[in-house]
Formats: C-alpha cells, sequence, structure tokens
C-alpha cells in the first residue's frame, strides 16, 4: 500500500538517533478519567467490529514509517507487531500509539484460530487497499505476519473484531528531538499504559510548564526557543492520566537525539 508523504510545517535537520538516559523524577499522576474506545480495558469483551488486510512483506518492508511520525518502527520497540489505522479510527493520529487485539470472524474458511496484539503506528487512508479504509468503516491494515496469524493469506481481507487493550511497554517513555531552535519538535513513544496521547506540556530550568501543539501523527512542538535548557515533559494519555518526566534532557541536548524519560505509565 502506498502511503501520501505527511506534508511537515518546516524543514527540519535530521541526524543519526542517539539515546541517553536521566533518572527522572517521581512522576505526578492526575485523575483518571474513561476515554474513548478503552472500555473494554475494565470489561475485557471483544465490543466491535471491523476488516482487516495487510501490507508491506514477512520483513516488515514499507511498514516501519508511516502518518504517526515513528521513524523506524523497528528501532523504536514496535516491530511487526503493528497496524495502520483506517480515518475513523485514526483520529487525525490522536490514536497513534494505541494498543489493539484483533480476532478473526466469522469466516471459518479464511479464519485461523487466536488473536494479535498490535499498536496503531500509521494512517490507512481513503482510496488505499480496493476502499477498505475509506471512512465510515473501521479497518486494520496489519503487517504481512501480523494478519496471518490470525487469517489465511489468500483471503486478502477479512472480518474481524477487535478490543482497546493497554499497552505494555519495557523500560521508559522515549522524548525525540528534530527541528532547529525556533522549532522543537518532541515525538514521544514506547507509551504504556493507553498508549495514545492527548495532551503533551514542556518546561526547561528557566521556564514553567508550557503547552505543546500537536502537529502531526504524534509530533508535538513549541515556538520557545529552549536551547541550553534541562527539558522535563508532562505527558497526558488518553484516559486521562498524566506523569511527569523530570530533567529528561540534559542542558546540552540538541536536534536528532533520543532521551528516555526511565518511567512509563
Amino acid at each position: 500500500m502506498m502511503y501520501t508523504q505527511v506534508l511537515m510545517i518546516v524543514v527540519a535537520i535530521w541526524f543519526a538517533p542517539i539515546i541517553y538516559g536521566q533518572e527522572a523524577e517521581a512522576p505526578a499522576t492526575g485523575d483518571v478519567a474513561d476515554a474513548p474506545g478503552t472500555d473494554s480495558f475494565k470489561n475485557g469483551g471483544w465490543y466491535e467490529d471491523a476488516r482487516a488486510t495487510y501490507y508491506g512483506d514477512m520483513q516488515g518492508g514499507e511498514t516501519r514509517q508511516g502518518a504517526c511520525g515513528y521513524t523506524d518502527t523497528f528501532r523504536q520497540g514496535y516491530g511487526l507487531y503493528t497496524t495502520a489505522l483506517s480515518t475513523p479510527l485514526f483520529n487525525d493520529g490522536y490514536t497513534c500509539g494505541a494498543c489493539y487485539e484483533i480476532m478473526c470472524a466469522n469466516t471459518p474458511q479464511a479464519c485461523l484460530p487466536g488473536s494479535i496484539k498490535v499498536t496503531a503506528t500509521n494512517s490507512c487512508p481513503p482510496g488505499s487497499t480496493g476502499g477498505w479504509c475509506d471512512p465510515p468503516q473501521k479497518h486494520f491494515d496489519l503487517t504481512l505476519p501480523m494478519f496471518i496469524k490470525i487469517a489465511k493469506q489468500i483471503a486478502g481481507v477479512v472480518p474481524v473484531r477487535y478490543r482497546r487493550i493497554p499497552c505494555v511497554k519495557r523500560g521508559g517513555v522515549r522524548f525525540e528531538t528534530t527541528g532547529n531552535p525556533n522549532f522543537l519538535m518532541i515525538l514521544p513513544y514506547n507509551v504504556g499504559g493507553a498508549g495514545d496521547i492527548k495532551a503533551v506540556q514542556i518546561k526547561g530550568n528557566k521556564t514553567g510548564w508550557m503547552a505543546m501543539s500537536k502537529n502531526w501523527g504524534q509530533h508535538w512542538t513549541t515556538n520557545v526557543m529552549l536551547t541550553g535548557q534541562q527539558l522535563s515533559f508532562r505527558v497526558t494519555t488518553s484516559d486521562g492520566v498524566t506523569k511527569d518526566f523530570i530533567n529528561v534532557a540534559p542542558k546540552t541536548w540538541g536536534f536528532g537525539q533520543t532521551f528516555n524519560g526511565r518511567i512509563n505509565f
């Protein structure tokens, strides 16, 4: 499946990613509120019907980047366990990072037993996959290795049942920096819990907390110049949980680097 490249507002200079780690302080946890699509966290029920196709090859070709902004899903820990979402599920990128359990349904000649657990990392745009991703359809475009775990490849497209599940990630939330001194862009990834983010704030050691703006996919931006300051992040996931990641990036941080928040949801 061919995806339309997302145009960025600014031209950022990209460097080879470097991961840094610095101990974060204890998180501040906000009130928990139910978010759309997370009811099944509590009742465990299969609550929605959809359809699924696949794209790419057995090695994950064409699936490692996409509309969520993840630069390499293998390097960033998602591997082949990913899916692209149709427009109603993608929600303008706010669902990026959410986790789903999916099983084939109602097609004995094509379905295989069992289920898969995947993270949303891409968009399946209207007009692709033979129209299956056109609104208002709920559709999952899986990596090929994930599709053949629940259905025969020859089927091509199958009905499925799905539910949102909590994301289980290893290690801390990561924060990737790109942009320039006047336009800092942050990509949070490896987010546990609800997985998808509804708000991000940033703080330098000389500033208070400042709201970041969602740019595209899971990229969050600020126009405030923060070079030369330690960076802290406050992240709120779709279920209302908020955690603080204090002094994650040192004063010497640069663009094209990735920092380990040490804690997770």
